[in-house]
């Protein structure tokens, strides 16, 4: 929650940065755009867009951290944070999930 609080960076810088270090990894493999694209089962106009302005589907983004083996990294996002104390754990082992917000 602090960590979040403390970015200065917006959604869109994030977004960006991403797009940005996803081509490096492809470069750092000395991938062509179609090389990845032809992976991922993607259409290279699809990959330049995200490539050069981070739009794309959260799909499009699963997809090529997949056919760059990057996964793992994105599948830890959002977990609920680990327990600290004997109390945590036993209340992460007894609450309830929620199935829908409240107003």
């Amino acid at each position: 929650m602090i960590a979040a609080l403390l970015t200065l960076k917006s959604p869109a810088e994030v977004i960006q940065e991403l797009a940005e270090r996803l081509k490096a990894l492809r470069l750092e493999r000395n991938w062509s755009r179609s090389t990845l694209a032809d992976r991922a089962g993607l259409s290279e106009a699809s990959l330049k867009r995200f490539e050069t302005t981070g739009r794309g589907s959260v799909k499009l983004l699963f997809t090529l951290a997949h056919a760059l083996d990057r996964l793992d990294e994105l599948n830890a996002l959002f977990h609920p944070p680990r327990a600290q104390t004997l109390a945590d754990l036993e209340q992460q082992v007894t609450q309830v999930t929620r199935k829908r917000g409240r107003r």
